[in-house]
């Protein structure tokens, strides 16, 4: 690794909201700078000002190359999962650019940080020092290495496995990632009070639990509504179905965390109904966790279809989580009439358990993408296809 100039930080610095491929354009302008390697550092701090601004706005921060950053996890949710386990010691086998590891040490007394790519922990390292995280030990070997020499047990091991294969092409089944969580289970759970597992978005919950034995708890987490991470923690002792933990990080808004279990969900009496004055759209990470019998008992809401995940009713439910409607008409999928309806031939079009596809849709009608009014596109309880032309609810 090495550590920048002062000519070269001013110049990072200076240019950190440029154009990249214009100053690559420019950079005979500013030999004998290496301009190549410092638009590299810009790029990664674009990438970082909105997911990592904690680390873009020091001045000395050094950035990996852009992949890295991209595969890290936001502060957001970094914050947020740093909040779900505590103790004395972490391992965070699975290190990276080091965000968790640096939010972890928030809770932990100490946080050990494994990244067996050498640069990329030197990086981490540096940046641990430079933010004042000086209860991080960082270190460069594997996953496996490090496991097999542990000679104390921990509070947690956590791991964020890599969801690339051979070809760097994307992966989500625990089997095609790095490191092999499900053959190493044995010795995670032998060296640790718990072990906190991150896995991609993609991988379906039930296959999961399957997978991994004593799971005591998921959470599913999304940021402004879109499905970020699912986290299993697993215990020895666990043998009871795990709860489910849902939440969708909002700016500016406390997090308000929904929590049941799939014997809840089973068991849950649902209530179905033509749609009604207000229509309710539930949040990513409940969806992904499969809360559908149950948002219908818990907020007195009914769905529009076994399949459709839409629910409505004739009394405003402030307390639904998720999206908010009101329902202004049912239109049919005509363009004449939705054009009639919709002047300015604009509008947000949403399909659940709809025929058609939300570009297949769009085109039939020709309404343009926009606007303040929604079109939603499902199967009602007659298996019937219908539109559904709202606006939001108090808007």
């Amino acid at each position: 690794m090495r550590i920048f100039t002062i000519e070269e930080q001013k110049f990072i610095l200076d240019h950190q909201q440029q154009d990249t491929a214009q100053l690559m354009l420019q950079a005979k302008r500013f030999a004998p700078l290496p301009v190549p390697e410092l638009v590299q550092q810009i790029k990664s701090r674009q990438k970082a000002q909105q997911k990592l601004p904690t680390w873009a706005k020091h001045p000395q921060t050094i950035f990996p190359v852009s992949l890295s950053v991209e595969q890290s996890s936001s502060e957001d949710t970094a914050a947020y999962k740093a909040n779900l386990v505590k103790g004395q010691a972490l391992v965070d086998l699975t290190g990276g650019f080091g965000v968790d590891s640096y939010y972890f040490a928030r809770s932990f007394g100490q946080v050990i940080h494994i990244e067996q790519n050498q640069e990329l922990q030197e990086i981490a390292s540096y940046n641990f020092k430079l933010l004042g995280a000086e209860n991080i030990q960082s270190l460069s070997t594997t996953a496996e290495e490090y496991l097999q020499r542990m000679d104390t047990s921990v509070d947690v091991i956590y791991l964020d496995p890599a969801r690339r294969g051979q070809s760097q092409e994307r992966v989500h089944l625990l089997q095609d990632c790095t490191p092999d969580v499900l053959g190493l289970l044995p010795l995670l759970l032998q060296k640790s009070k718990a072990v906190l597992l991150k896995t991609a978005p993609m991988l379906d919950i039930d296959l999961a639990l399957q997978q991994l034995s004593h799971v005591a708890q998921v959470w599913v987490i999304a940021v402004q509504n879109e499905c970020k991470e699912v986290l299993y923690l697993l215990k020895p002792e666990a043998t009871e179905p795990p709860l489910l933990t849902t939440v969708n990080l909002l700016a500016h808004q406390e997090a308000q965390p929904l929590s049941f279990t799939k014997t809840q969900e089973e068991n849950a009496a649902v209530t179905y109904s033509e749609p009604q004055r207000y229509l309710y759209e539930p949040n990513t990470a409940l969806l992904k966790a499969g809360a559908y019998k149950w948002l219908s008992e818990k907020y007195g809401v009914h769905k529009l279809h076994r399949n459709s995940h839409l629910y409505t009713s004739q009394e405003l439910q402030l307390a639904f989580p998720g999206r908010i409607f009101e329902i202004m008409t049912k239109p049919k999928a005509n363009t004449k009439e939705l054009q009639q309806l919709l002047p300015k031939k604009k509008a947000n079009i949403t399909t659940r358990n709809y025929p058609l596809t939300v570009a297949q849709l769009r085109d039939k009608v020709k309404l343009k993408e926009g606007g303040d009014d929604y079109l939603f596109a499902t199967t009602d309880l007659h298996n019937k296809p219908i539109l559904l032309l709202c606006r939001k609810a108090g808007v």
